[in-house]
């Protein structure tokens, strides 16, 4: 049980971290010496200035330097000349006043530096107060799980900000990342530089999946999407565990430890999945107890195998973004950051935030599908989130879906890296079936099921990998086999489909 932390509240007389000493040296600095401007411009922003008068005068600077003009208090002086905070200090003259000294020549990005991290201490002090009121606030639905949640999301984004700087990468560093991934899909035999799925023929489409990369699988119910999804988190997590058995590196290993968030199905549910198609039994017959003591003993030795798999569900139902991106990072944080795969089953159960779900549904799943590529990115993971698609596929002759079906925005095709499609045509034959023929029946009624039988057995346990939309290579799509009973797809040798 958490203990409880007494509180000392803050006042309004608590003094703010803040030098406006160091903020008028710098401004002083950088006026005198543009060269220094162009340095600092970008590490600051207005906002990170205690004197709001200094903000605007570090805003002013870089304009000027953006319109490629000099910054000096002569040029700058026609922009304060109405400026009611300059006239209390003495007008636009004050400007002449902070270059007086050049104290700050010598240490004006020490001084840039202590600014940004009081700024950081004051957003820290806001954040702080905010919690403190929303905690003390019980005019409302109480739910501290909820406010945790919104303080850690906020800590994050005050953590994250600044960070443009440190994302800036020379082109040689852009080009050794690149070369390490060549290297990397060389060592695994070919076709393959990023996580493995597990299934040959899809890698050899796709490369596996690649860091950063926001990955929709989208199909109608009961195509298979979570099927498949759970058979390539499991590939994944299962080729990690092997690789570090074997001795091979984190950072070398094709496979990945894996977050799953479930919010359809519970943990158990996804574990028995898991459980049934590692022994090879029915799933049907393993919910409802109809297995061998044979079988029983073939799943508890599946179940030994996979005691230490790396692969972590969270069936939390109703998760908001915000709160996804929460728990990612508490995850990471707790397993070294050594998570290489996020799996959302399925997007459009996720929620956004209050002022996007009022602006309708649209907006709102454009900012969840916006805030899966931000998670990709901050967290530099493939994220596979499963999708819907739309009715209007059942009322076309041809049932393969398209860009155009996923459901409730275009966002999601915009934003997502691979786009991809499950799609069983077995099972649209086997809903066509014709009146079974009994004895009497015309020859036609034999010959229609006859026919159907034909199709049938073309199609059944086949499932199209159908890729429409990959920004890193072709589109197309690969043929799998599927075995409903254990829910498991694997790669098809033949031909003839």
């Amino acid at each position: 049980m958490a203990s409880i932390i007494p509180i000392t509240p803050l006042t309004e007389t608590t003094a703010l971290p803040q030098n406006v000493e160091a903020e008028a040296a710098m401004l002083g600095a950088m006026m005198i010496d543009n060269r220094l401007a162009d340095d600092l411009v970008d590490k600051l922003e207005p906002e990170h200035f205690f004197e709001p008068l200094h903000g605007r005068i570090f805003a002013a600077i870089k304009t000027a330097r953006a319109n490629d003009m000099l910054a000096s208090p002569v040029t700058l002086r026609p922009m304060f000349d109405n400026d009611a905070g300059m006239r209390e200090l003495g007008g636009p003259a004050y400007l002449a006043q902070l270059t007086g000294s050049g104290a700050g020549l010598l240490g004006a990005r020490q001084f840039a530096k202590q600014i940004y991290d009081l700024a950081m201490l004051r957003t820290l002090v806001t954040v702080g107060r905010g919690l403190v009121e929303r905690a003390m606030d019980t005019s409302e639905e109480v739910n501290p799980r909820s406010q945790i949640e919104l303080a850690e999301e906020e800590l994050f984004k005050v953590a994250a900000d600044g960070g443009t700087e440190s994302a800036i990468k020379t082109f040689a560093q852009a080009t050794t990342l690149a070369v390490k991934m060549a290297q990397k899909a060389l060592n695994s035999g070919g076709h393959l530089s990023g996580i493995t799925t597990g299934l040959d023929s899809i890698n050899a489409k796709i490369g596996g999946m690649h860091h950063s990369d926001l990955m929709i699988l989208a199909g109608r119910p009961g195509m298979g999407k979570t099927a498949l999804a759970t058979n390539i988190a499991f590939n994944a997590a299962q080729r990690y565990m092997r690789d570090r058995q074997d001795g091979i590196e984190h950072a070398a290993s094709v496979g990945a430890k894996v977050a799953f968030f479930s919010l359809e199905m519970s943990a158990d549910q996804l574990a028995t999945r898991i459980l049934a198609e590692q022994a090879r039994i029915s799933g049907e017959a393993l919910r409802m107890g109809k297995i061998s003591r044979a079988e029983f003993n073939q799943l508890a030795a599946a179940a030994a195998d996979l005691e230490n798999l790396p692969l972590f569900i969270d069936d939390t139902a109703g998760l908001t973004i915000g709160a996804l991106h929460t728990r990612m990072r508490r995850l990471q944080r707790r397993h070294n950051n050594e998570i290489g795969l996020v799996v959302v089953d399925y997007l459009q159960l996720l929620t956004g935030s209050a002022k996007a779900s009022g602006d309708g549904r649209v907006q709102e799943i454009s900012e969840i599908s916006r805030g899966l590529k931000t998670l990709a990115k901050d967290m530099n993971v493939p994220v596979l989130a499963l999708s819907q698609l739309s009715r209007q596929v059942e009322q076309r002759e041809d049932k393969r879906p398209q860009l155009s079906d996923l459901r409730e925005s275009g966002s999601i095709e915009q934003d997502a890296d691979i786009v991809m499609f499950v799609f069983r045509e077995d099972y649209y034959v086997a809903a066509k079936e014709p009146k079974r023929p009994t004895e009497g029946d015309s020859a036609k009624i034999f010959e229609d099921h006859a026919s159907w039988a034909t199709d049938m057995e073309r199609v059944f346990g086949l499932a199209e990998f159908i890729v429409a939309k990959q920004r890193h290579g072709s589109t197309g799509k690969v043929v799998l086999k599927f075995e409903p009973s254990i829910t498991r797809f694997s790669d098809f040798v033949g031909s003839g489909y």
